[in-house]
């Protein structure tokens, strides 16, 4: 799509086991990552992601988020 996303590695970071917990949290769910973001917006994990590009949601949400000029 022509997106440059920026990716934190969790496993890398010495508070990535605290921003997993985290992301548990806000997803209500055991599995935190892969998780998106776009415009500082929780999206989702790749499954939501893929059901935005699906249902025409993600090209105007990455156009919002300034990510995306076509």
């Amino acid at each position: 799509m022509g997106v440059n996303p920026t990716v934190y590695e969790l496993d890398e970071d010495p508070r990535g086991k605290d921003m997993e917990k985290a992301l548990m949290r806000l997803l209500g769910s055991s599995t935190a990552v892969p998780v998106v973001f776009i415009g500082g917006k929780l999206v989702g994990a790749m499954d939501r992601v893929m059901a935005s590009h699906i249902n025409g949601t993600l090209v105007p949400l990455l156009k919002q988020a300034g990510a995306l000029w076509l």
